[in-house]
């Protein structure tokens, strides 16, 4: 069983009479020694060093011990929902970061925490996915040039992906460049592959999302259609994330459900071809046999897909993976979306989560 991060207290079983009660490094090596006698660590209840002690005995008697892996003491139920809390304390009060948040930001994270909370007594979605709809028409509204809107998206999805982690939702998936998106002018298309090998780049460096929340980075689509530098861009974005296990980041490029059906079916036949696997009907390619190659047969079907621009259509995106989702489409511009727009999202999400888990 893991120990305890330096932020949490160890209390004891007679937490009531505020005797034994160890902090930081103290409180690791008594839990570590109590795990190593054999003895039972069930009576071991650690609380964040901001709790008072007399919240931590309320929560005792009223709640009883619920430890986790991550060491946290959480209420019945919803234990997995708040783990992911410490993730985002530990980096919130990490002084390095601090020195770099307003006060605004500061407040806003806190107040985020505490909606966090309260949507966890319902469901949470397990994979949101995103169709950033709007960076050129927010170019244009703002008198800017057409990569400076996508700029701009960017920022906004690193918010976005920010906010789903911290909310506890596990896949986060994108549809950053559809394979039509190559039927654009050549200038425009190749000013959009050097801005994507530009932010693969940060995505892997020192200091952001992926490295904060441990989150590993796929990127989907006919990968071969893409330039030879951007190609090796993504995959060693692919590479450095792929230990990393907590969230995962799916980014489509170069894709549309056409392709990765097609592509699906063709890898699909050559297998039972190949395997010689002879029916009565001849070779019979099945749904799990196409499933099992689809670009997206890696991640989980999408709980809610998110597009902007008020549009309804899904612009030939996960059209296979869909059928059983909520779709969501707040009449903003991408880069104009906002914590508020999530938020409404996963709402509609738990209001129809035990229709759609029937279906």
């Amino acid at each position: 069983m893991a120990g305890l991060s330096s932020r949490y207290k160890c209390v004891m079983p007679d937490l009531v009479d505020h005797k034994d009660v160890y902090v930081g490094d103290e409180a690791q090596s008594k839990r570590s020694s109590i795990v190593d006698s054999g003895d039972d660590v069930s009576d071991v209840v650690p609380v964040y060093e901001g709790y008072a002690i007399s919240n931590a005995v309320n929560r005792k008697e009223r709640y009883g011990n619920i430890v986790l892996n991550g060491g946290s003491t959480l209420l019945p139920n919803f234990a997995d929902r708040f783990k992911v809390f410490e993730t985002f304390w530990n980096f919130s009060m990490n002084v390095k970061h601090l020195t770099k948040l307003s006060i605004s930001e500061l407040l806003g994270g806190f107040i985020r925490v505490c909606i966090y909370g309260i949507l966890s007594i319902g469901a949470i979605p397990n994979h949101i996915a995103f169709i950033m709809d709007g960076n050129r028409r927010y170019s244009k509204k703002n008198n800017l040039i057409d990569v400076a809107g996508y700029r701009v998206g960017y920022s906004t999805l690193m918010s976005m992906v920010r906010y789903c982690f911290e909310m506890g939702v596990k896949h986060v998936t994108v549809y950053a460049f559809s394979i039509d998106n190559f039927k654009r002018n050549p200038e425009e298309v190749q000013s959009l592959m050097e801005l994507i090998e530009e932010k693969i780049e940060q995505l892997i460096k020192d200091d952001n999302v992926v490295s904060q929340y441990g989150v590993r980075v796929r990127f989907i689509g006919n990968l071969k259609l893409l330039s030879k530098s951007t190609r090796l861009a993504a995959e060693r974005a692919m590479h450095a994330t792929s230990r990393h296990n907590k969230f995962v980041l799916s980014i489509c490029v170069a894709y549309t459900s056409t392709d990765e059906i097609l592509h699906a079916v063709q890898e699909s036949c050559e297998e039972r071809w190949h395997q010689d696997r002879v029916l009565d009907d001849g070779l019979r390619v099945d749904v799990l046999d196409i499933e099992k190659h689809l670009y997206m047969g890696v991640v989980p079907d999408p709980d809610v897909i998110i597009r902007t621009s008020g549009e309804t259509r899904l612009s030939n995106f996960l059209l296979w993976q869909s059928s059983n989702c909520i779709l969501y489409s707040p009449s903003i511009l991408w880069p104009e979306i906002g914590f508020q727009h999530l938020l409404q999202a996963v709402l509609e999400f738990q209001k129809h989560f035990y229709y759609l888990k029937r279906e």
